[in-house]
């Protein structure tokens, strides 16, 4: 029996705990097993979708992102999204949900998602395709990037 897609949700930690590094080791494994991995900054996605919109190239990109086997979304939860943003992740995700496997880091705990997705109703159905099948890691610990400027204090 094929297994279901599912989502991870590497999130919920300070900066610089690792989240971008998993989420990317995770993504460098799919592609050595052959599958096709996009790699996204949330906020960056955000502008670039606002201007695909614009110039006509925002149905294409949306179904790029639906068909790549592993959609890794950095960042996501900095900035409240705007109706575009809310309605364009709805989007993807619906295009990927039970078919594709996702990946989004967040500093935000799940709890605090419905406040920056902003639209109840929105949120609802967000969540729902997202944490639906999810397997959450939480990763706690100091900065790694402080670690090693502390390290290089030292030396």
């Amino acid at each position: 029996m094929p297994r279901t897609p599912d989502t991870r949700h590497c999130g919920a930690a300070s900066s610089g705990v690792g989240k971008s590094w998993l989420a990317c080791a995770i993504g460098q494994q799919a592609c050595r097993d052959n599958r096709s991995v996009v790699y996204h900054r949330w906020p960056k996605l955000c502008e670039d979708l606002a201007l695909a919109r614009g110039d006509g190239r925002h149905p294409r990109l949306i179904k790029s992102l639906g068909r790549a086997d592993l959609l890794i979304l950095d960042d996501f939860g900095l900035e409240p999204l705007d109706a575009g943003a809310r309605h364009d992740l709805l989007e993807i995700l619906e295009e990927r949900y039970g078919r594709r496997s996702t990946i989004v880091t967040s500093q935000l705990p799940v709890t605090s998602w419905h406040e920056v997705i902003g639209d109840p109703t929105y949120a609802d159905a967000i969540l729902d395709r997202l944490v639906h099948n999810a397997h959450r890691v939480e990763l706690v610990g100091e900065s790694l990037r402080r670690a090693r400027a502390k390290g290089a204090k030292t030396t």
